[in-house]
């Protein structure tokens, strides 16, 4: 057995084709993720992934629509996504599948 912990990872992202992570793959991505209230990701879009978000805990705002624990979001490739936590959230996020670069800010 080997430990890892998520501090040593990257925005929260642990499984995919990137360093660091505990299994590289091109397969899928798999993240845990934490946001304070109030946090903002930058309007985006991935051209290739598939990206299903599971909102763990909290409230969040997705394209001005509310989503709260226990819903999961799935985007397609080219969907815009503006995200912005409205309560201090966390998600578990699976991208598939893991392509460098494949994330477009707009």
């Amino acid at each position: 057995m080997k430990k890892y912990n998520l501090s040593q990872m990257v925005n929260g992202w642990f499984i995919g084709n990137f360093e660091p992570s505990i299994l590289k793959t091109n397969e899928f991505e798999i993240a845990i993720k934490y946001y304070a209230s109030g946090t903002k990701e930058l309007r985006h879009f991935h051209k290739v992934s598939t990206e299903y978000t599971i909102i763990v805990s909290g409230k969040v705002m997705v394209n001005n629509k509310i989503y709260e624990s226990g819903d999961i979001l799935k985007i397609e490739p080219n969907e815009i996504v503006e995200f912005e936590a409205i309560e201090n959230t966390s998600t578990t996020v699976v991208k598939t599948p893991s392509v460098k670069n494949d994330k477009y800010l707009i």
